[in-house]
């Protein structure tokens, strides 16, 4: 590592040993750590593993020591499924109400702002009930829109189709995979769609005929009224 790698390894050993997330080691297994970027342009460090049995397995020698981790680590194959289901578990009762989870990507949707402000203090609440810590660097949404009524397509989602233009296998399934991303807004999706998919089938012989067309011009305009 780096100077300022390993300054920045013997800071986060000292917050995870303070936390209790780790403990010295003397495990027979261990391997190295490394550091990845963050979305927020931070360090993680990880271990380069593939599978957790027991806690000695998850050891990682660094140049400060031999270490072990009592808590899920980042990198263990079955992290994001076992989490997943703890988080479903801890918003049981808001699921499909206003709150969607996905791993630690949790969405809170709401009719109003004061309602939402009151969603929002749920979740906190049960986060804290469950020793649960967000970090609020990362809590913006990357994309999206909010409107006044329902939910509606991006609109520089639609212009990238608004520009399409059909003819070659590679363009039909470059455009079926961003209209694809918005079929729930469009009725009968994959009848209109069903003529150019068959051209996107091994061995399918490429003829652009008039149903073909016809589909990809039909998508095209609902897809331009931005609510369909």
């Amino acid at each position: 590592m780096a100077p300022d790698e390993l300054k920045e390894l013997k800071i986060q050993l000292q917050e995870q040993l303070d936390k209790g997330f780790i403990r010295p080691s003397s495990s027979p297994w261990g391997c190295p750590a490394l550091f990845v970027e963050k979305k927020d342009r931070g360090d993680r460090a990880i271990i380069d593993k593939n599978r957790e049995e027991d806690i000695p397995k998850t050891a990682f020698s660094t140049g400060y020591g031999l270490y072990e981790y009592l808590v899920m680590s980042f990198g263990l194959t079955n992290a994001p499924a076992f989490f997943m289901y703890m988080m479903n578990s801890v918003f049981m009762n808001e699921l499909d109400k206003f709150v969607v989870v996905f791993i630690d990507d949790i969405l809170i949707y709401s009719k109003n702002e004061k309602e939402h402000e009151e969603h929002l203090r749920v979740v906190l609440t049960r986060l804290r009930e469950h020793k649960l810590y967000a970090k609020f660097s990362k809590k913006w949404v990357s994309w999206g829109i909010f409107v006044e009524k329902g939910v509606a397509v991006d609109p520089s989602k639609v212009k990238d189709v608004r520009t399409g233009s059909g003819g070659k296998r590679h363009e039909i399934r470059s455009f079926l995979g961003l209209a694809g991303y918005y079929r729930r807004f469009i009725k009968d999706f994959s009848k209109i769609a069903k003529p150019m998919t068959s051209l996107t089938k091994k061995n399918a012989k490429f003829v652009w005929g008039p149903k073909c067309e016809d589909g990809f011009r039909e998508l095209k305009k609902l897809r331009q009224r931005h609510r369909c």
